[in-house]
């Protein structure tokens, strides 16, 4: 376990080692930006709910990136109650 965290409303977040190493492995920008990571979920500027399934996009405005790349978005998927980190990575705009 990287890390266990709740979110702004109040649900047990989870981020695991496996899903780091994959955060890390294919958004490779990602390695120095955990703590980003959790201020997303902690205080988000927004959280959208998928369509499909039980996923929600947190996102987190990060003006200090010299990148056009300046809203962080974690994806987190909901089983039982509890929330598991799936990805992370940087996006130009919220979707």
């Amino acid at each position: 376990m990287i890390f266990e965290i709740k979110d702004r409303t109040g649900r047990l977040l989870r981020l695991t080692k496996e899903r780091w190493s994959h955060i890390t492995t294919t958004h490779f920008e990602m390695a120095n930006h955990l703590e980003e990571i959790k201020l997303t979920l902690e205080k988000p500027l927004k959280i959208i709910a998928h369509e499909k399934g039980d996923l929600r996009s947190y996102y987190l405005y990060l003006k200090h990136r010299k990148h056009p790349e300046k809203y962080l978005r974690v994806i987190v998927k909901y089983l039982n109650k509890h929330g598991f980190v799936i990805t992370a990575h940087f996006v130009r705009y919220i979707k």
